[in-house]
């Protein structure tokens, strides 16, 4: 194999933030941010759905809202086209 052409395949955490799950695996994944989980410091990449999260797997619907835009969606459109019901939690 060549030197110098190859990215950098480490160890890193994965966070899915939904469930505050945390897991470790390789990647050559970019990141900027670290965290110090288990007495070593890796690289953090942050995720919104998981197999822990995901409905898939859980057996459990819900709406992951990561920034407002199901209740943004429902003020413009309303409930038209909706399967899911409305919850005031």
């Amino acid at each position: 194999m060549k030197d110098g052409i190859h990215p950098n395949y480490r160890e890193v955490l994965f966070h899915d933030v939904s469930n505050d799950f945390k897991f470790i695996t390789r990647s050559t994944i970019n990141t900027r941010d670290t965290i110090e989980f288990e007495g070593a410091t890796y690289p953090l990449v942050k995720i919104e759905v998981s197999a822990e999260s995901h409905p898939f797997y859980t057996g459990k619907h819900k709406i992951v809202d990561t920034a407002g835009r199901v209740d943004k969606f429902r003020k413009k459109f309303g409930t038209v086209g909706s399967k899911t019901a409305i919850s005031n939690q």
